[in-house]
């Protein structure tokens, strides 16, 4: 069973100090969902910034390296496999932990996107429980967080 992670009993929390919360970069070209994923990991204590192209996500994780990608596949001017490639590539960001979300269904996608160097994979439509379960797995691995207490 999958809950909300201000509530579950299993997780150990790291005190954040506030300058120091670890920022997701979001690359998506739909910008209702970046703004309301942003809006749901602002509420978990997580800085966020989003870019709507695949050359301005790359521009944005090497000018401020994030602790965390969320990255689509269907961006509008560059394919995300090769976004994902350059992320895990680049020494400014190759410690960045990469979350593919994506409604592509193809055979060997996960296979090929493990291939580009993705940490995990969800597809959309997505439960948002899940992602932030593979958000705090992702960043607890990459060094640490913890959600707020109350909200």
């Amino acid at each position: 069973m999958l809950t909300d992670f201000t509530t579950s009993p299993h997780s150990q929390h790291v005190p954040l100090v506030a300058n120091r919360r670890p920022t997701v970069l979001i690359i998506d070209d739909d910008e209702s969902l970046s703004d309301v994923l942003s809006h749901r990991l602002k509420k978990q204590g997580l800085k966020t910034v989003a870019a709507y192209s695949g050359r301005s996500g790359l521009a944005k994780a090497k000018a401020r390296p994030p602790a965390l990608v969320i990255l689509d596949l269907g961006l509008p001017d560059c394919d995300g496999l090769t976004v994902c490639e350059q992320l895990a590539d680049s020494p400014e960001t190759c410690s960045a932990p990469i979350l593919i979300l994506s409604g592509r269904e193809q055979p060997g996608l996960v296979r090929r996107c493990r291939a580009a160097g993705c940490h995990f994979f969800l597809r959309k439509p997505y439960d948002p429980n899940a992602l932030l379960v593979l958000i705090r797995q992702a960043l607890g691995e990459a060094g640490g967080w913890d959600a707020p207490s109350g909200d």
